[in-house]
């Protein structure tokens, strides 16, 4: 039994460092220039639509300056833009721009390929069952 969690922890190793390449291949592919936390940035854009920085900065768990130094690139870039908080005149929202969201969409297409490519070969049963497993696994807290 033992063995079995030791072999779960050398993959998930493996699992982890292939993620964060992809995750720089993903970046890349929306602009050259972006590091690999803007994908991440620019998904969490994507799916909550606009928000307050410093909402963005808690819900990734960065401090302020932190979404600051990233969200600016981006800015730069005409990937996001910044709008006014309609609930508060002083304060802004960024969101996603035209721009922005097609070169996520390029970008997720092309990892979308590269994956159906990669598994192409599997059952659809497999395919099926790791994306299940991965699921269940992805519900537990890990502290």
């Amino acid at each position: 039994m033992t063995d079995d969690y030791a072999a779960l922890e050398r993959e998930f190793a493996v699992f982890v460092r292939r993620a964060r390449a992809a995750s720089q291949r993903l970046s890349h592919g929306v602009h050259p220039g972006l590091d690999a936390s803007a994908y991440g940035l620019l998904v969490r854009l994507r799916d909550q639509g606009p928000r307050r920085p410093s909402d963005v900065a808690e819900d990734l768990g960065v401090g302020k300056a932190t979404i600051t130094r990233q969200l600016k690139p981006l800015e730069a870039l005409g990937l996001i833009e910044r709008l006014p908080d309609p609930a508060d005149g002083r304060a802004h929202l960024v969101a996603l721009t035209e721009e922005g969201r097609r070169r996520m969409l390029q970008a997720r297409a092309a990892r979308s390929q590269r994956l159906r490519a990669r598994l192409g070969a599997w059952p659809r049963e497999d395919v099926h069952t790791l994306a299940t497993l991965l699921a269940r696994f992805n519900t537990i807290t890990m502290d």
